[in-house]
């Protein structure tokens, strides 16, 4: 399903552009206001931002200037309607970071070939995880160096499913996927719902990371691990469920035999500016996640001594 959220002041449009996005599967969330937004991607992940008016221009381009601060809400493309804008009116609106701006009558055939050049771009571009939709290496890497150099106080939160390989071998990719994408689910949702300006990034394979206020982290990794442990044993054939493992190759080629998946979340805490750029969090989070994965069954652990 492609979700747009759409804004509109003086001008209704959402006909329209349900006829000019015919091609995609859409669902239309019609927004007002910024916090109708940081709703929304609690419970989707937008596709398309559009924001149509002829009212209050300077409202629109506040609106875009903050959604593109977003950490999340920045990685959907943003396109401006306005029926009779001046040159200087789609200049400006191009300058604050809109994606491009539609104008005149709508042009259905052409407003559509452009809104999938958009949207492709967008997809190729921004460096988004393509089984997840969600931030990728670069984008992660750019938001924990954004936080160090305000000197926030935060969480960053690494997430590990124990044996995923042993799974995807013997379940197959198919299952696979499936199953990284419902963690990638129970993490975005448990996060967004209980903390909307936190941040979900997907680091590749079944390695994930969420950045938190240090006050909700114990919560929301409990959360995370409690959906998690309830949801897996679903994700096995009911012959696996009852036995309580599976029996595949290890990394050295001898049978062994592997427990219903588990869920390891470290947890470094940057606090009184502790970290001064993502290589020290780097050097730190690989001890700590082998430490948190030998520990039994599902854990999240937190490192509390000072960085070395």
């Amino acid at each position: 399903m492609f979700h747009c959220a759409l804004y509109q002041q003086g001008v209704e449009i959402q006909d329209k552009l349900k006829k000019t996005l015919k091609a995609w599967k859409t669902e239309f969330h019609p927004f007002s206001q910024l916090s109708c937004l940081e709703e929304l991607i609690q419970k989707h992940i937008l596709d398309l931002i559009v924001i149509a008016g002829k009212g209050s221009f300077r409202a629109e381009l506040n609106l875009i200037k903050t959604i593109k601060n977003h950490p999340i809400l920045s990685l959907a493309p943003v396109v401006l309607y306005h029926p009779d804008p001046s040159n200087k009116m789609i200049i400006t609106g191009l300058d604050f970071g809109a994606d491009d701006f539609f104008y005149s009558r709508w042009d259905t055939q052409l407003f559509s070939a452009k809104l999938n050049t958009i949207i492709k771009r967008s997809c190729r571009d921004l460096g988004v995880n393509p089984t997840t939709r969600l931030p990728g290496t670069s984008i992660i890497e750019r938001e924990i160096a954004k936080r160090i150099k305000k000197g926030e106080k935060f969480a960053a939160c690494y997430v590990d499913l124990d044996d995923f390989k042993a799974y995807n071998d013997y379940y197959g990719y198919h299952h696979g996927d499936k199953l990284i994408k419902m963690t990638s689910e129970i993490i975005r949702d448990s996060v967004y719902s209980f903390s909307p300006n936190s941040f979900v990034g997907h680091i590749g394979g079944d390695d994930f990371v969420f950045i938190i206020p240090p006050e909700k982290m114990d919560f929301v990794c409990s959360k995370i691990i409690g959906i998690f442990d309830r949801m897996i044993v679903r994700r096995y054939e009911k012959e696996d469920q009852t036995r309580g493992y599976i029996i595949t190759e290890n990394r050295r080629g001898e049978k062994e035999t592997f427990p219903i998946m588990t869920l390891s979340i470290a947890v470094l805490v940057n606090h009184e500016r502790m970290f001064k750029h993502q290589g020290e969090i780097s050097h730190m989070i690989a001890d700590l996640k082998k430490y948190t994965k030998s520990l039994p069954g599902s854990n999240y652990f937190v490192e509390r001594r000072k960085k070395y």
